[in-house]
């Protein structure tokens, strides 16, 4: 069984057509989940939604408490790109004994077919079972050690450090 925790981000952001905004309403991985029919045996919990540029300490801490009592060894968290590597080092620095991959999107699920965020779901998925104990993130179909990747602004890819 896999542990999903939601945290928000571009991934569950929804776009307004009035006022062009993003705002959140409730995450998409429900469905994501039926879409590509997947078989895993999944339990989602949304932690919180926002922007992860938006994010504190306080919610970082609160990613971590949530991690280190699911009782299950498999933790995938969906979070906003901008802050990802950072609760990646939070989480890294609790020493956990669980694999827990974090995976975002670049562009919302709800705008289509021009969304990364299935294609980084699924690896995340993926990832979440092959990968030992630690800290990781998926993106861009690349699975990175924590400490390994930062967010290219210029390019809007994950790369190796």
């Amino acid at each position: 069984m896999i542990q999903v925790f939601v945290t928000g981000g571009t991934f569950d952001k929804q776009y307004n057509y009035i006022t062009g905004e993003l705002y959140f309403q409730d995450t998409h991985l429900k469905e994501m989940f039926a879409r590509g029919r997947s078989s895993l045996d999944i339990e989602i919990r949304t932690l919180m939604m926002m922007d992860s540029l938006q994010m504190t300490d306080l919610h970082r801490d609160t990613i971590i408490k949530n991690c280190e009592a699911c009782h299950l060894e498999k933790i995938i968290i969906t979070h906003g790109t901008d802050t990802m590597v950072e609760t990646a080092r939070a989480l890294a620095s609790a020493d956990i004994p669980k694999t827990i991959v974090l995976t975002g999107a670049m562009i919302p699920y709800a705008f289509g077919t021009s969304s990364d965020g299935f294609f980084n779901l699924g690896s995340a998925l993926a990832f979440v079972q092959t990968q030992p104990h630690g800290v990781f993130i998926a993106m861009n179909g690349r699975c990175f050690d924590w400490d390994k990747v930062i967010k290219n602004r210029r390019t809007g890819l994950f790369e190796s450090i």
